[in-house]
């Protein structure tokens, strides 16, 4: 269930990420034609897997389902790259108003190559566990088996769209703040509380454990541990899997359940010392501490996605790979941006998340010999688990500790009783830590310039899609006047020039591109390319093809700038007479035309920028 988690919710997040695209690459008959062909070639992998003999036995084939789960991933990844199911999906969404529903739908593209491996893997299953199975029936079982999983995903995605329609402005509004993100996350909280664990229960078909001997029995232990609950056998894997679970944080709302394995093979004290080690969850608030962890990777995400995005995107390399690859920009800002989020996302998940289980485990491990009194019990049920499940003693994965490593540290611990309070403290220091990086992240976030990085990344991505327009058409000054204004406002004078020369070449006589280059040839702070003759000459033609007032004010700059006071005034009055709207920017021009030369301007400005430095 952990690895499954991590595949839906990568699942989630390439379906989530991934835009709507204008027009889609293929016509809608192509892009079936292609998902076709795709599910059909995922299909034949699955079945060329399964019918290996070494998936005739559970470790075999639960290894192969693995790697196919892994496999469907990148399948689904090309699916929805290739053929913008997204686009088609649309219409599920009644003109964008429940959004949700083509989320959801989305994803159960994902779970249709599943249904695909579970087909494939149905007759193998059925070989290993000596039960019969309908094909249908099988994929069906495995979905409901998957859907607690997704379930919470769902309700709040919906719960988003319902709130979005409501004819309520201000909860909209409320919602859509820091405030309404907690407000939903305690109506998620509330959910996982009250339904989950009793949905989970009849999505997997669990049966409440008949009164008898055996209950009587564990619920006499459970006394002994100031702990009630009611148990549950788990048909996991046609029961046939060794292993226990609880489920529910509220009493009254919290039960064990058990596989029919489980029950047949222990002895009573084995069977007592895995309850001790369930009511150890409990009793160590691990339930509790998932959903923390859980909600702690939205937190990150939502903390560090934005700033981390707009860094990456305003690096230079991201003009490079557009230019070079050819790849439209709106795509590779995609990548660029999910890459990171989605490396975090496993990280997260495979290490954090994996970690802080991990201890868990071996915490409740340790409570279940302080319970018990010795670990004989416990090391007994690790041994028999070991055996019976493939001799997997020595097996390690990422959310457990392997079965050998749990032996080996309670036989520490039944001789070293200081053990079970050192990894106490130390699974407290390690939430205590997590605590701390999550508000120092939060705090370091808030420090970061993000507006500026936002600045920076809209110019690159300016840039960038002007420089492959001028790509596509070279001969058109447009897009060189436009790297020019661009440049200019990053104060790359340089670059400016020769766009606004280039553009100039191409187009001689806009007015547009000859008042721009005046301007940079009188007002740069580059003096080496101040030019202000030349800049009268194109002041004038511009004037004379278009007389606005801002280009009117360009020429009497440079009227001004080659000492013809008289001729800047004058044009500087037309130009507010043109633009009444600017009127006072036009007299205080004029105001400085008459109180100060252009070379006194360029001292007073060489000054400056020596006190700067």
């Amino acid at each position: 269930m952990y690895s499954n988690l991590i595949l839906f919710l990568v699942a989630i997040f390439l379906f989530t990420i991934e835009g709507v695209p204008k027009t889609p690459w293929l016509s809608g008959w192509q892009s079936l034609a292609l998902l076709v062909v795709l599910l059909a070639g995922y299909g034949k992998i699955a079945w060329k897997l399964f019918s290996r003999k070494q998936t005739l036995t559970s470790a075999g084939y639960f290894r192969v389902e693995k790697q196919l789960a892994v496999t469907a991933l990148v399948f689904y990844g090309a699916t929805l790259y290739l053929c913008d199911p997204k686009y088609y999906l649309q219409l599920l969404s009644f003109g964008n108003t429940m959004p949700a529903l083509v989320n959801f739908a989305g994803l159960m593209l994902f779970v249709v190559y599943l249904a695909l491996m579970w087909w494939a893997g149905q007759p193998n299953y059925e070989h290993i566990f000596a039960r019969k199975y309908r094909p249908v029936m099988f994929v069906i079982n495995n979905i409901r088996t998957n859907l607690p999983i997704v379930v919470p995903w769902i309700i709040i995605s919906l719960l988003y769209d319902i709130i979005a329609l409501l004819p309520l402005p201000g909860l909209q509004k409320f919602v859509a703040s820091e405030w309404g993100d907690l407000l939903l996350f305690g109506v998620f909280l509330i959910f996982v509380v009250l339904f989950f664990p009793p949905l989970v229960r009849r999505l997997w078909g669990c049966k409440k454990l008949q009164e008898g001997y055996l209950k009587d029995r564990l619920d006499t232990f459970c006394a002994t541990q100031n702990f009630s609950t009611d148990f549950y056998l788990w048909p996991l894997f046609e029961g046939w899997v060794l292993t226990a679970g609880v489920m529910g944080i509220i009493p009254g709302l919290r039960f064990i359940l058990i596989t029919p394995a489980l029950i047949e093979t222990m002895s009573r004290e084995e069977l007592e010392a895995v309850m001790a080690h369930e009511i150890g969850h409990v009793k160590k608030y691990h339930l509790l501490l998932y959903v923390f962890l859980l909600s702690g990777f939205s937190v990150l995400a939502g903390i560090l996605a934005e700033p981390l995005i707009y860094f990456l995107l305003a690096q230079e390399f991201f003009n490079k790979l557009i230019l070079k690859s050819g790849i439209a920009a709106e795509n590779i800002l995609t990548v660029v941006g999910a890459v990171p989020l989605l490396l975090f996302l496993l990280v997260y998940f495979r290490f954090l998340f994996g970690y802080f289980i991990r201890n868990f485990e071996r915490q409740a491990d340790l409570f279940s010999l302080a319970a018990i009194g010795n670990a004989k019990a416990m090391i007994s049920a690790f041994e028999k688990i070991a055996a019976l499940s493939g001799n997997i003693r020595d097996e390690r994965n990422w959310h457990h500790f392997g079965i050998g490593e749990r032996i080996v540290c309670l036989e520490r611990a039944e001789k070293e009783p200081g053990l079970i309070e050192r990894h106490n403290r130390k699974v407290r220091l390690s939430l205590i830590a997590y605590v701390a990086v999550v508000l120092l992240a939060g705090f370091l976030v808030g420090q970061i310039p993000k507006e500026a990085l936002a600045v920076r990344y809209q110019e690159n991505f300016a840039e960038t899609v002007l420089l492959l327009k001028v790509k596509q058409e070279p001969d058109r000054a447009l897009w060189q006047r436009l790297i020019g204004d661009l440049m200019l406002t990053r104060k790359m004078e340089e670059r400016a020039f020769i766009a606004y020369e280039k553009a100039f070449s191409l187009e001689p006589a806009n007015p547009e591109i000859m008042n721009n280059l005046a301007w940079l040839r009188l007002t740069s702070e580059q003096l080496s390319l101040r030019d202000p003759l030349q800049a009268l000459t194109l002041a004038r033609a511009a004037a004379t093809l278009l007389p606005k007032g801002y280009i009117l004010d360009t020429l009497a700059t440079a009227y001004w700038a080659n000492g013809l006071l008289e001729e800047a005034v004058r044009t500087e009055q037309q130009a507010a007479f043109t633009d009444m709207a600017q009127k006072r920017f036009y007299q205080a021009q004029i105001a400085r035309f008459t109180s100060q030369t252009y070379e006194e301007s360029v001292r007073e400005m060489e000054a400056e920028r020596g006190k700067s430095k």
